[in-house]
């Protein structure tokens, strides 16, 4: 968001926060992907609503999307926030946190890497990455929605993902939700 401040931009590829609304427009976004947990293969949780439960320590990254949202909705579990995905991972082994709040193919990625821990298949929440333009810009943010609206329908946004490589993340679906 500097670069907008800046004017080194025209537009940029970003997940869409309420916070940008003020400076900047979004068209309607193209890929969209869960926050979930990671949690011991043989833990007894197995929805997101098992983890909300007294007892229950559920680690973060300080200040990511997880972590707001966490903060949020969390009623009866412990938020266990440190400052970097290996911390919470580190939590996690050492049996200090029962689990770990974080997007779907970040969590993904992490449970190929650490035998013995599994991804939950229900979400908490869900991050819609959007291009954004320069408040002020309605003919940029039009040309630019309908080539998003084109892509997602032509199976370009789906092509692009699966050429990618990344997992958990999918096509939005047509049309732009609220970017409250």
């Amino acid at each position: 968001m500097e670069g907008l401040k800046a004017a080194a931009w025209d537009v940029a590829f970003l997940a869409i926060d309420p916070a940008r609304a003020a400076v900047a427009d979004f068209s309607p976004p193209y890929m969209e992907y869960d926050l979930t947990y990671l949690v011991p293969a043989g833990s007894s949780i197995r929805t997101v609503a098992d983890a909300d439960q007294p007892g229950v320590r559920i680690t973060t990254p300080r200040g990511d999307a997880s972590d707001t949202r966490l903060s949020q909705m969390v009623k009866r579990a412990k938020l266990v926030r440190v400052d970097n995905s290996a911390a919470t991972v580190d939590l996690l082994r050492a049996g200090q946190a029962d689990a770990r709040g974080g997007a779907r193919p970040n969590l993904l990625e992490l449970s190929a890497r650490l035998p013995g821990f599994r991804v939950l298949e229900d979400r908490f929440g869900v991050i819609h990455i959007a291009a954004l333009v320069p408040k002020g810009h309605a003919g940029r943010l039009a040309y630019i929605s309908e080539f998003i609206e084109e892509g997602k329908i032509s199976g370009l946004v789906l092509r692009a993902i699966e050429r990618a490589g990344v997992r958990g993340v999918q096509v939005a679906p047509p049309g732009n939700p609220s970017t409250k």
